[in-house]
């Protein structure tokens, strides 16, 4: 039982290097990805909570229109 909140933080950041790891490096916020992951990796507690907080990428705003297929441009549809 004692282990458990070892095992939860090895867990929790291996999750988030590999998050930091898939994530675009344009959209990354505040550092360049690579002194992310250092952060993370030296400072797992601290490091993942700054991530989540201020690096990750944001996704896009609910406002915004979600792409549409070519089938469905009719500027497409006409040029066929």
């Amino acid at each position: 039982m004692r282990a458990l909140p070892v095992v939860l933080l090895v867990a929790a950041t291996i999750y988030t290097v590999v998050y930091i790891v898939q994530s675009d490096s344009e959209q990354v916020r505040r550092l360049p990805k690579a002194l992310w992951l250092v952060l993370v990796i030296i400072l797992p507690l601290a490091g993942m909570v700054a991530w989540w907080i201020f690096g990750r990428p944001v996704r896009p705003s609910a406002g915004s229109p979600p792409p549409t297929a070519p089938d469905d441009d009719p500027d497409f549809l006409r040029s066929l």
